[in-house]
């Protein structure tokens, strides 16, 4: 039954993914320094979506090293 409902789930998840791609092909130019890209809307916000899951996991993971090796030195 959960099986089921996670199926459902990841539909509805991916379906709104894909309507959030349709609506919004309009360009954007996103400059770093003298870098310029241009690219939909879209795919730079789900860029940035990823993007910050991967540097928000290295700073969790960096923060948990850093209390481990704190708690483990003062025991």
């Amino acid at each position: 039954m959960t099986r089921y409902l996670y199926i459902a789930l990841a539909v509805v998840l991916v379906a709104l993914v894909l309507l959030f791609k349709v609506q919004n092909t309009d360009s954007v130019t996103v400059s770093l320094f003298s870098m310029q890209a241009t690219m939909p809307t879209s795919v730079m916000v789900l860029g940035v979506y990823v993007l910050g899951m991967f540097t928000g996991g290295f700073v969790l993971g960096f923060l948990r090293t850093l209390t481990h090796k704190a708690t483990a030195r003062g025991a």
